[in-house]
């Protein structure tokens, strides 16, 4: 897997897995730009790892994303293309995973997805994201999208989406991660839900992994 920023995947990679041991293979014209970026990676790694490992409150490491929608970002229906807001989803989860871990993440996986309403050429986007809750290397980072017509001002709640990261050692191995410190009512319901969507996940993992157990 390679390192490309806050939110990166692992193409085939297993959840909880991640691996940048590869970065800057090869000797192509960016071989230098790449080994560099992997040096940075590694560095802001080590550092991360030596912080004090004290909860940080959801606020922390909020962001919002803004971006005005053109006919570049269209599909062939004249709306948004849904890849253009997923991109911008993993961008925004990443950024706030990466601020609670005070360091790299990666996209472990994309745990739901819901696109509500359209977003129209035009409308300018707003990307909300903020960690719901933490495991011991893990992070849940939840994403609310909304869209603003610039004409009227009036803005519709068009995606939401819940995303899983890992953190990440100068190895590119999983490294523990500040807790989380809810201080609203609304963030310790976010919590709440965020453990019952991992205890979902583990289940159906243990569930898929039985059934194909018995078939082998």
């Amino acid at each position: 897997m390679r390192f490309r920023g806050p939110g990166t995947t692992s193409p085939g990679g297993t959840e909880g897995e991640p691996d940048v041991s590869d970065l800057g293979a090869g000797q192509g014209p960016g071989h230098d730009v790449v080994a560099g970026l992997r040096d940075r990676v590694r560095e802001a790694a080590q550092a991360a790892a030596d912080h004090e490992l004290a909860p940080k409150p959801p606020r922390a490491s909020a962001v919002t994303l803004s971006l005005l929608m053109e006919l570049s970002h269209a599909n062939t229906m004249g709306n948004v293309h849904g890849g253009e807001i997923m991109k911008l989803i993993d961008s925004a989860a990443g950024i706030a995973a990466s601020r609670h871990a005070g360091g790299p993440t990666v996209t472990a996986s994309l745990d739901q997805m819901n696109f509500l309403h359209p977003v129209r050429v035009g409308d300018v986007v707003f990307v909300h994201a903020a960690v719901n809750d933490v495991g011991r290397t893990s992070l849940e980072v939840g994403v609310r999208v909304e869209a603003e017509d610039l004409m009227s001002g009036r803005r519709t709640h068009t995606s939401s989406a819940y995303l899983v990261f890992v953190a990440l050692d100068e190895r590119g191995r999983p490294r523990p991660v500040p807790g989380l410190q809810p201080e609203t009512d609304k963030e310790r319901r976010r919590q709440a839900e965020a453990k019952i969507r991992r205890d979902h996940r583990l289940a159906r993992s243990e569930a898929i992994r039985r059934r194909r157990g018995e078939q082998a």
